[in-house]
């Protein structure tokens, strides 16, 4: 077998794997396309809480066909939170009740799952949601799971994204604008490009906030 030959052998093997990885993860794609539709290409309101709440009902689906599935349960903790914070208010506390547990049990269990994105949507939660008496919020806890989160994917955008919101939040500029600037270099997930646009976006807006 000459060079050519075994780079296009190679290619196809590549492109075989990638073509069973697709098949094998089919639900997961889809859901997180759907969450990213719903975030970052929905109008505001009624539509988007609605986008929210179709994407749980489909992703109970799929966890009923297979119950337990780490992968699955953190991205129906994710719509459930983004649902919160798309409908605001006291109303919205018990969803995030909902999403806290789910991401507690897939951390108990498989904390390892998605490089660790449910430390990372557990500390979003802890420092967006509010505190004692009216809810769980707390900004200890926070810094707690996003560093956990970076620990396990310190190059990851989302880990960088949050914990530098966090800090932003907290007041913590220039240590803000570290971690921004580094979500904002990650590396692109091109199964994922209208999450990465969006997201660029939100760190963009943080960043524009900081002294």
């Amino acid at each position: 077998m000459n060079t050519r030959q075994l780079l296009c052998a190679l290619t196809v093997c590549s492109t075989l794997a990638s073509t069973a990885a697709l098949a094998g993860n089919a639900p997961l794609q889809q859901v997180q396309k759907k969450w990213a539709e719903c975030q970052y290409s929905t109008p505001d309101g009624d539509e988007k809480e609605q986008c929210f709440q179709h994407a749980i009902t489909r992703i109970g689906s799929y966890l009923d066909k297979e119950p337990g599935n780490p992968e699955l349960t953190v991205w129906l903790a994710i719509n459930k939170a983004s649902l919160a914070g798309a409908q605001g208010g006291l109303g919205a506390l018990s969803l995030a009740e909902e999403a806290k547990s789910l991401l507690e049990g897939v951390i108990e269990t498989s904390p390892q799952t998605l490089d660790g994105s449910a430390y990372t949507s557990l500390g979003s939660l802890y420092y967006k949601v509010p505190g004692w008496p009216i809810s769980f919020g707390d900004d200890d806890k926070a810094e707690e799971m996003l560093k956990k989160a970076l620990e396990i994917n310190p190059a990851g955008i989302d880990p960088n994204y949050f914990y530098g919101d966090f800090l932003a939040e907290e007041g913590r500029d220039k240590e803000a604008k570290v971690y921004l600037t580094r979500a904002m270099q990650a590396s692109p997930r091109p199964d994922r490009p209208l999450a990465d646009k969006g997201r660029k976006r939100d760190i963009e807006a943080t960043l524009g906030k900081l002294k």
